[in-house]
């Protein structure tokens, strides 16, 4: 059985909740790091995001990004599966995520953001 925690509707994601939460340097790189993934599954586990911090300061920022409409968490089993909502905030905010994920991977070096193969293989 899959349950689903609590995400806001498409019309409920607000510019300046978004924008607040990518203030911070850690749910920043979690977005850039969500955004590299794409290419290959597009979905990354908990554990995967260990390189940023501790699990609880990451549970904190994983609720936030959920909250804010920027994630979408999946659970299965003991596992959490998170992906950005790329339709969603595309939808909403054309060009956005976008320019955030271009603008952080030109400053990857000077935020400290993870690069692709720094991504824990989550097979």
């Amino acid at each position: 059985m899959s349950r689903m925690p609590p995400h806001p509707t498409r019309e409920q994601i607000g510019l300046p909740m978004v924008l607040d939460c990518l203030s911070d340097p850690i749910r920043l790189a979690i977005v850039y790091q969500l955004a590299q993934q794409e290419r290959g599954s597009s979905e990354l586990r908990c554990g995967d995001f260990s390189g940023l911090g501790a699990k609880s300061n990451l549970a904190y920022h994983f609720a936030k990004l959920r909250e804010c409409g920027l994630m979408q968490t999946r659970v299965a089993g003991t596992s959490r599966f998170m992906r950005l909502r790329r339709e969603d905030l595309e939808a909403r905010f054309p060009g956005l995520l976008d320019a955030v994920i271009n603008s952080a991977a030109r400053d990857a070096d000077r935020l400290q953001l993870v690069s692709e193969c720094d991504v824990v293989d989550a097979d």
